[in-house]
C-alpha cells in the first residue's frame, strides 16, 4: 500500500510504525472473512480493510469524522485478523495509533467522555473496583438484569498457600481480577504449590495498563506500565518467570519491551519483563507428568474450550490448555467457529453493548453445541461475559485443574 504521510505525523515514531504497518497491506480482503464485527453488520467500514483505509486517510491529512471514530471504536481489536493476514499486518498496533491520534482530532460528546473516563478510572483502580464490586454483591437482587450481568456472585476461592517453596513465579493480580474471581490465582497457586512451586505477588503492582491504553489514554497506560516494572524489578532476580493468569493481561504485559522502547529510563527493564512474561498455558506443559499422575486416570467428562482472542490472536497460543486438559482425563470440545470473539473485549461489552451481546449469544450457542457440561477459558473479561448469558458453568481452565490434582 502506497503511503504520503502529512508533515504532523510523517516523522514521528508513530508515524513510522503506522507507515511500516500500512505498507505491508496489500488489499486482499482474507481478514473480512474473520472478522467479527464485519460478518454482523456488513459494512466494508466496518472490517479491518476498510478500517485500515480510515486511518490511512487520516493520517494523510484527510482529517477524521465522528463516524471515523465510530468505525474505529466498534473494532473488538481481537486481532483474529492478524492470525488470517498473509502479509504480517499488525493491525492491532495500526488501530492503537489510528485511535489514539484520532480521539486528539475528533471531539467526543460530554456522555461520552464520563462513560469512558468512568470505565478507565473504576477498572484500573483495584482496591475502588473491589469495593464497588462489594457494594454491587450485596444488593445484587435489586439490580436491573444488565447490570447484574457485570457482577457474578462470589465463589469461595479457598485457601491459598503460603509461599515456602525455593522455585517461585512472579503472577500479576491486576485491577477486576481479584475483585471478580479471586479463586483464579488461589487455584495457580495451590497447583504450582502441589509442583513445588511458590506462587508469589508484588503488592504494588495493579493494572497492566491495557484499560486506559487501549481507550486511547497512553499516558495513564504506561505509566501503569512503569508502575508494574518498578514494583516486579526487586522480586525478578528470584522468580524463574512472570506468570499471566489472565490472557488480557498477558497480551498487554508481553507489549511492554515495545511500548517502552523509547524511553530511556525503562527501555532495558521492560525488554527484560516482556522476555520473563508468559501465560500460564505456557508455563504448566512442563510439568504435565507430575499433573498427570496427580490427577490419575478418572474420566472427567466433556469440556467446552473457549480460547480467548489475547491468547489464541493476541499471543497466538493454541492448543496448549486443550492438550494439559485432555492429558488430565477431560474430554476437550471445541465449538464451531472458535476462532471468533465473545464480544468480551475489555471495555467493549459497557461501550457497545448490543454487537457485544450478540457475539455472545452466538459463541454460546456454539459452545452449547458441543453437549459440555462445563465451559472453560482463559481470561476474566471473557469468562464474565459469557457467564452473564448461561446457567452453565463458566470456569477458568486453573480451577479444573485444581480440582482434578487434589
Amino acid at each position: 500500500m502506497q503511503t504520503q504521510l502529512a508533515d504532523f505525523i510523517r516523522d514521528t515514531p508513530q508515524g513510522k510504525e503506522a507507515e511500516a504497518i500500512l505498507c505491508k497491506c496489500v488489499h486482499c480482503g482474507f481478514c473480512t472473512a474473520t472478522c467479527p464485527t464485519y460478518q454482523l453488520l456488513g459494512d466494508e467500514l466496518d472490517g479491518p480493510r476498510g478500517r485500515i483505509y480510515l486511518i490511512k486517510q487520516f493520517l494523510e491529512g484527510r482529517g477524521a469524522t465522528e463516524k471515523t471514530q465510530t468505525h474505529l471504536d466498534r473494532c473488538l481489536t481481537c486481532r483474529n485478523c492478524e492470525s488470517t493476514c498473509p502479509s504480517g499486518v499488525q493491525y492491532g498496533r495500526l488501530a492503537d495509533i489510528g485511535r489514539q491520534l484520532v480521539e486528539q482530532h475528533v471531539e467526543r460528546p460530554a456522555s461520552q467522555k464520563l462513560l469512558r473516563w468512568t470505565l478507565k478510572k473504576g477498572l484500573s483502580n483495584g482496591p475502588l473496583f473491589s469495593l464497588a464490586m462489594g457494594l454491587g454483591r450485596s444488593v445484587r437482587p435489586l439490580l436491573p438484569a444488565a447490570l447484574k450481568a457485570k457482577v457474578p456472585v462470589r465463589r469461595d476461592p479457598g485457601a491459598r498457600p503460603e509461599a515456602r517453596h525455593g522455585r517461585r513465579m512472579l503472577v500479576l493480580e491486576g485491577c477486576v481480577q481479584p475483585a471478580m474471581s479471586p479463586g483464579i490465582n488461589a487455584a495457580t497457586a495451590r497447583v504450582l504449590d502441589r509442583l513445588g512451586v511458590s506462587l508469589v505477588a508484588a503488592p504494588q503492582a495493579g493494572c497492566c495498563g491495557a484499560i486506559p491504553y487501549h481507550l486511547s489514554d497512553v499516558p495513564a497506560g504506561l505509566d501503569m506500565m512503569r508502575r508494574n516494572i518498578d514494583a516486579w524489578w526487586p522480586m525478578i532476580e528470584s522468580a524463574e518467570v512472570i506468570v499471566m493468569t489472565a490472557s488480557g493481561c498477558g497480551a498487554m504485559v508481553k507489549e511492554y519491551g515495545h511500548l517502552l522502547a523509547g524511553d530511556p529510563a525503562y527501555a532495558a527493564k521492560a525488554a527484560r519483563i516482556t522476555a520473563m512474561t508468559k501465560d500460564l498455558s505456557e508455563v504448566l506443559p512442563a510439568f504435565s507428568e507430575q499433573l498427570v499422575a496427580l490427577a490419575g486416570s478418572k474420566p472427567r467428562g466433556k469440556v467446552a474450550w473457549h480460547s480467548p482472542c489475547t491468547l489464541q490472536h493476541g499471543q497466538q497460543i493454541r492448543g496448549k490448555v486443550e492438550a494439559l486438559l485432555g492429558a488430565l482425563g477431560a474430554e476437550v470440545k471445541l465449538c464451531a467457529d472458535s476462532h471468533l470473539c465473545c464480544g468480551s473485549a475489555g471495555t467493549y461489552s459497557v461501550l457497545q453493548s448490543e454487537l457485544s451481546y450478540k457475539l455472545r449469544d452466538q459463541k454460546l450457542a456454539a459452545l452449547d453445541a458441543t453437549g459440555a457440561e462445563v465451559i472453560a477459558s482463559a481470561n476474566i473479561g471473557c469468562l464474565t461475559h459469557l457467564q452473564s448469558g448461561t446457567n452453565k458453568p463458566v470456569r477458568h481452565w486453573i480451577e479444573l485443574v485444581d480440582e482434578m490434582t487434589a
